[in-house]
């Protein structure tokens, strides 16, 4: 009887550490590809009146044709 509660005991415990391997590995990786997307992936556009204003201060100091 003792054996059979001791080889329980060894078998709850190494699906409960398998199931934690799996849990930090699964947060390694999400960590992973959080780290590895692109630095702009978050940004939004310029608002287009800044590039509106760009283009006329371009035009107004620009050479003449």
């Amino acid at each position: 009887m003792i054996a059979i509660v001791n080889f329980l005991t060894l078998v709850f415990t190494t699906l409960f550490a398998a199931a934690a391997a799996v849990a930090f590995d699964w947060l390694l990786l999400r960590g992973m590809f959080v780290l590895m997307r692109p630095a702009t992936a978050g940004r939004l556009n310029a608002p287009t009146h800044l590039v509106r204003g760009s283009a006329q201060l371009a035009r107004a100091y620009g050479p003449e044709r």
